[in-house]
């Protein structure tokens, strides 16, 4: 009864009426997102003091989750509210508008605006993009900005003295000099450092002994480390120019705070930042400001992997969104099928002239493959929700993309009709894709070896036993560890991207292969042992590796213990102890004591 009456109440106002009272609704949902997605961040800092890396973790997941609660009661509430008229494009068409005059003067009202977006796409399911009904583009110009909102300034003739006083910068959520363990030796080596790499490029005044840090005012939380990010300026040299800096703060033993690492230039930013990586807890009190400035100190990093990076990785998909149609626009090329050995299960197309690939989940797998759609999309779903570990690319998921049927190589679009036909179709001069994945174009790892020089080859396969190991310490078991399903970014990192048969390493039985005891078992072309679902054997991995004979010396001479099972059983004996491995986004050259 009392949806009825809703259901007539709402048919009975006018639409300025219902629009005014549906604008309210979401607004006060956002600020409810705004006010817990903070309250999770802020803990971030309180969490490290004490170091409750368990509830750290477990913040992290909670916050992931959080956009998607909310927007649960907020479409229930709207749908109960406007009844019978929730499909009314005039009624939503003065909704947007009402709202937008709510959030102009929101510090963050680009967040707003995707979080509105993300509203009217679950209650119209939209092909393509409405101008009416969404925020297609923002309605608002980036307000006039002052950096000084978003950096704290130090200077001084001493740099370690300068380093010192933005570590203990109480105003700026510093930690107090009592808090850490051998600060002023720390600051001495890292100043050390960062004065040679200040030389070595070439910049600034190096007679003078005057030193400007800027630093962003709050420290950005991940996992177990604390990082103070900002760039540092000799004198004669404009701050804007200055060399792209991160701190590194661990806790390991309750003994004091630790300078554990410092970073330079923007290379090892970009890592630090990347988009393989878990994102930070930082209170961003204007996510615009703060990219803003996050985009100075990387050039190169787009403003969806940065938004991405500091948690709001749904408007992340809006920036990659107007991004990729903006491109659309000015670009003339055809997609195409992606480089690379086809999947078994994923359908990988992508634009030569954009640096990203769309997932298509087929139809039918090809043999052996025997899982399903929906457990493919909860492997999926599991990676955006775990610890990337640097390993993992990120995958945004999309519904309903439209695209001109135009820019489809014609082979493309025939193969996409045959093997993925749930997902496309054609509409008009228009293709519609249902579904898809988009991640970061990645060099493979097999093409990367054919096409490489031996010394190159031999590197990338030490990392790939890195990554493995990586995954396995954030209990992570990829399922098939075939180069093809490994890629190489841009600085040289070997990440893992087919989730397809990808678990918990914890769900895994590593069994040592059996001897064979008779010459009919020697000689059996299929196991005469029984094999159970989760039976992993370690030992077989370097038949199915496929890699140069220099790689796979320089594989096994640093990763043996990868092909033996008791390494396997060992990190899970880790892992159901409950301890948290550490994965540094960084090397031990960084570190200030490896």
């Amino acid at each position: 009864m009392a949806g009825n009456t809703v259901s007539s109440t709402a048919t009975a106002l006018t639409d300025s009426r219902l629009a005014a009272l549906c604008a309210q609704t979401i607004q006060d949902a956002f600020l409810i997102y705004e006010k817990r997605f903070h309250d999770i961040t802020k803990r971030a800092r309180d969490r490290f003091v004490v170091r409750d890396w368990p509830g750290s973790y477990a913040d992290a997941a909670a916050r992931l989750r959080l956009y998607g609660d909310v927007l649960d009661d907020l479409t229930a509430q709207i749908t109960e509210l406007t009844g019978s008229r929730l499909r009314e494009r005039s009624v939503w068409a003065a909704i947007k508008a009402v709202y937008s005059s709510l959030i102009v003067n929101s510090a963050a009202w680009e967040i707003a605006e995707s979080f509105f977006n993300s509203l009217t796409r679950r209650v119209f399911a939209t092909e393509g993009v409405d101008q009416a009904i969404e925020f297609v583009d923002t309605d608002f110009d980036a307000p006039p900005e002052s950096l000084d909102e978003v950096r704290r300034c130090y200077s001084g003739n001493a740099l370690d003295q300068v380093l010192f006083q933005a570590l203990t910068d109480l105003s700026a959520e510093g930690f107090p000099a009592e808090c850490w363990r051998d600060l002023p030796a720390s600051v001495q080596v890292a100043a050390e450092r960062l004065a040679d790499s200040v030389a070595q490029g070439g910049n600034g005044s190096t007679g003078s002994s005057t030193w400007t840090l800027e630093l962003i005012a709050t420290a950005f939380y991940r996992g177990q480390g604390a990082y103070y990010v900002g760039r540092l300026a000799r004198s004669g040299q404009s701050a804007s120019a200055g060399l792209p800096i991160a701190l590194s703060l661990r806790h390991p033993d309750g003994k004091g705070i630790t300078l554990d690492a410092v970073l330079h230039g923007d290379g090892d930013l970009a890592v630090l930042f990347s988009y393989t990586r878990a994102y930070f807890r930082v209170d961003a009190k204007c996510p615009h400001q703060l990219v803003r400035y996050l985009k100075e100190l990387m050039p190169r990093k787009r403003g969806v992997d940065l938004y991405n990076a500091i948690g709001f990785h749904r408007h992340g998909k809006t920036e990659f969104y107007r991004d990729f149609v903006a491109h659309l626009r000015s670009s003339t090329d055809q997609f195409t099928t992606a480089q690379g050995v086809p999947g078994m299960v994923m359908l990988v197309f992508t634009l030569p002239s954009y640096d990203v690939v769309f997932k298509l989940i087929k139809d039918r797998f090809d043999f052996p493959k025997d899982t399903t759609r929906e457990e493919v999309m909860r492997r999926y779903r599991l990676v955006f929700e775990h610890d990337r570990a640097g390993r993992l690319v990120e995958a945004h998921e999309f519904e309903h993309l439209r695209i001109a049927r135009d820019r489809f190589d014609a082979g493309l679009l025939e193969h996409l009709r045959r093997d993925a036909g749930k997902t496309v179709r054609l509409e008009g001069d228009d293709v519609v894709i249902h579904h898809a994945y988009v991640e970061r174009r990645i060099n493979p790892l097999n093409i990367f070896f054919a096409e490489a020089e031996p010394a190159a080859t031999a590197a990338a396969a030490q990392d790939y036993g890195r990554a493995i190991k990586d995954l396995a310490a954030s209990n992570i078991f990829p399922g098939d560890l075939l180069t093809k399903n490994f890629g190489v970014t841009r600085n040289g990192r070997v990440v893992f991207y087919d989730y397809d048969e990808l678990c918990f390493l914890t769900d895994c039985n590593f069994r040592d292969l059996p001897q064979a005891t008779t010459y009919e078992e020697e000689i059996s072309a299929e196991p005469w042992f029984s094999v159970r679902e989760n039976d992993i054997f370690p030992e077989e991995f370097p038949n199915f590796l496929g890699m140069p004979e220099r790689a796979r010396i320089a594989l096994l001479e640093q990763h043996g213990d990868l092909f033996r099972a008791d390494y396997w059983r060992g990190v899970q004996a880790t892992l159901r102890a409950g301890e948290i491995p550490e994965i540094f986004p960084y090397g031990l050259d960084r570190r200030l004591r490896p």
